[in-house]
């Protein structure tokens, strides 16, 4: 077994990457240092010959990142990657890591599939992987691929240990510092958070399992999630037991709606300080998908993993995430 496995310097892939080193297998490391995805051959320096599996987690995951380069690495990239195991004559699994958002803004059910007609999106970052996942439908015919659409990552594992910081843990260091006054969104929107032992173990799951091909969701189902005021409830109450917080006497942010803050945006962005205007910039690129209720499904995934599915306690995990920052001072100490 020889597991090709893109991104391998990024977050998920180095997690991946470690299973698979940590049960023997050899892994081939692929990354901008050994091969940028938005060159021509990327995998020039790679032999097809005994590559088994091939996980391609490389993208760009900002949610700021602008279209042309999002193309180019998320979208292009992949069509790069599913050209290159047709290449590989003993390929028995491609997984492409993807994100529940690559459904847009879509409301209601969300099932373990594609869908055809675009549902609009927050940002480019989500644009590209809803093309990502099309270019795989439309070009990997014949091939054993698997599209693993991952939930929001906010902690490395139960414990709420951070080593990634990203959108969500730079907007809780906002409300921790004073200096987010409204989070846009309604209260019974639905956040589907995840650790990276969670989706490190269902990665390397589905792909050692044949049958194991479409999409799967590696998140919790709907029933099992926090709503937005939930996990701010949560936060606050976290927070809350922080005497320098205390003192400082900072209020919870106020939830807004869409038309408030995109007022309170465009009013900041041309009067208001700079360390207000870093703030409302931070939520902005997914301030949309705050009001979208999704119902997430995942019954494929927990029927592939069976007894092996153990989705963490969201509000237990959004407590020791908070914890954990506030130990670590955001990753300082």
């Amino acid at each position: 077994m020889a597991v090709l496995i893109t991104g391998a310097g990024g977050y998920v892939g180095s997690l991946v990457a470690a299973r698979y080193r940590d049960a023997g297998e050899e892994v081939v490391a692929h990354g901008r240092a050994t091969g940028d995805l938005t060159t021509d051959d990327p995998f020039a320096g790679v032999d097809p010959g005994p590559i088994t599996h091939i996980v391609h987690s490389g993208a760009l995951t900002r949610f700021d990142v602008d279209r042309d380069a999002a193309r180019a690495v998320n979208v292009e990239g992949t069509r790069k990657v599913v050209a290159f195991a047709r290449t590989c004559p003993r390929l028995q699994a491609l997984g492409v890591v993807s994100t529940v958002y690559a459904t847009g803004l879509r409301e209601g059910p969300i099932d373990e599939c594609l869908y055809d007609d675009e549902p609009g999106f927050a940002n480019d970052y989500e644009w590209s992987k809803w093309e990502a996942e099309h270019v795989v439908a439309d070009v990997a015919g014949g091939l054993p691929w698997r599209l693993l659409r991952v939930a929001t990552v906010v902690a490395d594992d139960d414990s709420g240990r951070v080593t990634q910081h990203n959108a969500f843990h730079e907007t809780l260091k906002l409300w921790f510092h004073g200096l987010l006054p409204l989070v846009p969104g309604d209260g019974a929107t639905p956040l589907y958070l995840v650790t990276g032992d969670f989706v490190s173990s269902a990665v390397v799951t589905l792909m050692a399992d044949s049958a194991a091909t479409g999409v799967y969701h590696l998140a919790p189902a709907a029933a099992s999630s926090l709503t937005l005021k939930e996990a701010l409830d949560v936060v606050a109450a976290a927070f809350d037991t922080v005497e320098a917080f205390r003192r400082r006497r900072v209020l919870p942010p106020l939830l807004g709606d869409r038309e408030t803050f995109d007022l309170l945006a465009s009013g900041v962005e041309a009067f208001g300080g700079g360390i207000v205007r870093q703030s409302l910039q931070s939520v902005a690129p997914f301030a949309r998908q705050l009001f979208v209720a999704k119902e997430v499904d995942n019954s494929r995934l927990r029927a592939a993993l069976g007894d092996r599915y153990a989705a963490p306690d969201p509000a237990e995990l959004v407590r020791r995430t908070c914890d954990s920052l506030v130990a670590t001072r955001w990753g300082r100490a």
